[in-house]
């Protein structure tokens, strides 16, 4: 469907940020999968209407301005000629911190390093693409090359970093050695796979190329999967692939799906709600191995004696930092990069570090929702300029299954009693308090 002109009077099409993930709702695109066609303002929305990507309503969105960037310096794709800012990732957070510099300053040269083809989009769609029938190429926002072009930057796609000399000030990648004014991780992080799982024989799906293949793979027809691990991905994925029309198993650790992180009653919510989709909770149990059958389908065998088989094997189980290329430069290194939690500064002299590869007080950071306001903290400070600096504030956790949405606020602590505020068939709301304040709430 095309994209209208306005003709209502009401002025150019304006722009909404979901603040739990990131998505922008464009009044001129619409949203076509909820009923809205384009041209729909986002005042005529009903006020019930739910974000495509996590679920939170309108009263979650807010006006976003996309500042118009200053006109980059066309830049020589030949070799580096000065130093200037060199990203490592071509995420989420590498993006984001490339188009904040841009925004403020044309002239700085930027080299964006990564070993992806630099492809922009919304990670946050892949855990809910199938069910919409979403492809690859509706996924891909733009390709790298055009990215690039738009804000003026080097883009070394396909380039892997593999040394740094934080006193030198030089980046090591499998493209040559590059300098650097200032630095900036921005590399994510990988799934974690416990020993005991074949890589061969399991599906990873945290970034763009990975889940094009299983896309390609699951095209073929319906399928018999697996998924192992029934964390907020995990959960999410299996709902997904059974609104697609595959046949899920979703094996947990617990009896009941995300046990560190949801009290007894939004569990049994979160598992009745799958269920009723057609997924297939195996729980508690663990799997200790898996195999090829001479059918060619994969024997997964479980820590209670038992096993399953399924044509496609998806391992949800985690996610980890690199730490070889941190690790390697002498860089603090804590479950994730180590940096000054106003700054963002790494202990390395003009390296900064955002998303999902930094630590903040020993915890990672693997949320969208604050990338933004990094990427302006480090933006700001490569250029010299004044910025009260990063605030980190615990964002609203949003579980996108259609079948029980969950929100979780504030920062729950394990083994503080949860108590039901209200429960109903429709509604289920608990909150945890401490020296009688209310210190996390959830609602589902």
């Amino acid at each position: 469907m095309s994209r209208p002109e306005p003709t209502d009077g009401l002025g150019p099409w304006q722009q909404f940020l979901c603040r739990a993930c990131g998505l922008i709702y464009d009044e001129g695109e619409g949203d076509p999968d909820s009923g809205l066609p384009p041209g729909t303002r986002f005042a005529r929305i009903p006020e019930d209407w739910a974000c495509p990507i996590c679920g939170v309503t309108k009263s979650d969105f807010e006006p976003y301005r996309r500042r118009a960037p200053v006109a980059p310096v066309p830049v020589a794709l030949g070799p580096q000629r000065r130093p200037g800012a060199v990203i490592v990732g071509g995420g989420i957070s590498g993006w984001s911190v490339a188009a904040a510099i841009r925004a403020a300053d044309g002239q700085v040269p930027i080299t964006l390093v990564t070993a992806c083809d630099g492809s922009l989009y919304h990670k946050p769609e892949l855990s809910v693409a199938l069910g919409r029938g979403l492809g690859p190429e509706a996924l891909r926002r733009e390709t790298g090359i055009a990215a690039a072009a738009r804000l003026g930057l080097r883009l070394m796609a396909e380039t892997v970093a593999v040394g740094l000399a934080p006193a030198r000030h030089s980046l090591r990648t499998t493209r040559g050695p590059l300098s650097y004014t200032h630095l900036v991780l921005a590399h994510g992080a990988r799934p974690a796979l416990p020993a005991g799982l074949d890589p061969a024989l399991c599906w990873r799906v945290n970034d763009l190329a990975a889940w094009s293949s299983l896309h390609a793979e699951l095209a073929r027809g319906s399928r018999t999967v697996a998924v192992i691990g029934a964390g907020m991905v995990g959960c999410e994925l299996a709902e997904d692939l059974a609104r697609a029309g595959h046949a899920v198993t979703l094996v947990g650790a617990g009896a009941l799906p995300l046990p560190e992180l949801l009290p007894e009653p939004a569990g049994r919510r979160l598992r009745a709600g799958l269920e009723g989709v057609g997924v297939t909770y195996r729980g508690p149990s663990l799997v200790s191995g898996l195999s090829r059958r001479a059918d060619g389908r994969i024997a997964l065998a479980l820590s209670d004696g038992t096993s399953l088989a399924a044509a496609t094997v998806i391992a949800a189980t985690g996610l980890a930092t690199p730490s070889r290329l941190v690790r390697g430069a002498g860089l603090a290194f804590d479950r994730g990069i180590v940096v000054d939690p106003a700054t963002l500064r790494t202990s390395g002299p003009d390296i900064f570090a955002l998303g999902d590869c930094i630590s903040l007080d020993g915890r990672p950071c693997r949320f969208i929702e604050p990338i933004a306001r990094q990427a302006e903290v480090i933006a700001h400070t490569i250029l010299d300029r004044e910025h009260p600096g990063y605030a980190h504030a615990a964002p609203v956790i949003r579980l996108k299954t259609r079948s029980a949405p969950i929100a979780l606020h504030g920062t729950p602590v394990a083994g503080l009693p949860w108590h039901v505020v209200e429960e109903s068939p429709h509604r289920l709301a608990m909150e945890q308090r401490q020296g009688g304040d209310v210190t996390a709430w959830l609602a589902a």
